[in-house]
């Protein structure tokens, strides 16, 4: 009987595997390729101390060139902002309402104070704004109900979900800044109080409230400000309550109803582009 060729294949290659099993076994141990567990296990140090180094970085991008010495801008405070860090279970975390009310009512807190979406939308708002966008804003400070003060950079680019800004709050509150991804620029940092030492001598600094007397239109009221003056515009972010600081002039009420603290910047941040002609 003749033998099919399909075995005659399959005996040719095992003889070839053994002939390459002996020339193998002829290369000298220094001649020897590195193991790949071994090249495996160098990679994933090298990994794990790149990730080690960019714990605290994030990404920053320069929205305009910072070319605005000349111009008049805009400044912005957010008092009594609700960003406090606890240690929840085994890790720390942004203290809020509504997901952390057992925790809270158990060290005799108030749950409904502790509403950090508040200043997570502030933030949002004053940043994408066309003020910012077109340079003119210079500052945005935020002072925590804590008396914390730490500074936003107007071009740092922040996190756009409630989960990932709230991750980013406890690193901030933890290391007390936030570098940008390959420069070493702090883009968020923990700076000294009071906050007025970080204001131009030549500004005006104006504050919001419900409770003001003074009720104004926005556009008007802006409209009859220098046009070589600094803006220093103070909101709250927190639920309740009011603000009253020294080192603001003049308490304003843009509004008959009560509004939320973004809302309130959009009206401000239009009113400023009206007035500036920025499109």
């Amino acid at each position: 009987m003749v033998r099919p060729y399909k075995m005659k294949g399959q005996k040719r290659k095992k003889k070839e595997k053994y002939d390459r099993e002996e020339e193998s076994e002829q290369l000298d141990d220094n001649d020897m390729p590195e193991s790949p567990k071994k090249a495996k296990t160098e990679v994933s140090e090298l990994e794990k101390e790149k990730s080690e180094e960019v714990v605290d970085e994030m990404p920053g991008i320069p929205i305009v060139p910072a070319d605005t010495g000349k111009k008049p801008g805009v400044i912005f405070i957010l008092e009594k902002a609700s960003l406090e860090i606890g240690k929840v279970g085994k890790s720390y975390q942004l203290l809020s309402s509504d997901e952390h009310a057992n925790y809270l009512m158990k060290n005799k807190r108030n749950p409904a104070e502790y509403r950090p979406d508040i200043a997570f939308q502030a933030i949002q708002t004053i940043l994408d704004s066309r003020v910012n966008k077109s340079g003119r804003l210079k500052a945005l400070y935020v002072r925590t109900q804590q008396g914390i003060l730490f500074q936003i950079k107007p071009h740092a680019r922040m996190p756009r979900t409630y989960k990932r800004f709230s991750g980013l709050m406890v690193q901030l509150l933890q290391k007390l800044h936030i570098t940008a991804a390959g420069k070493g620029e702090k883009l968020l940092r923990v700076i000294k109080n009071p906050v007025t030492q970080y204001l131009p001598i030549n500004s005006r600094k104006i504050g919001f409230s419900h409770s003001s007397e003074k009720l104004v239109n926005m556009y008007d009221y802006v409209g009859t400000l220098e046009r070589d003056m600094d803006l220093v515009f103070v909101v709250g972010a927190m639920a309740h309550g009011k603000i009253d600081k020294d080192y603001v002039e003049d308490y304003l009420s843009i509004s008959e109803f009560p509004m939320s603290a973004a809302y309130c910047i959009s009206i401000i941040t239009t009113a400023v582009e009206r007035k500036w002609k920025i499109l």
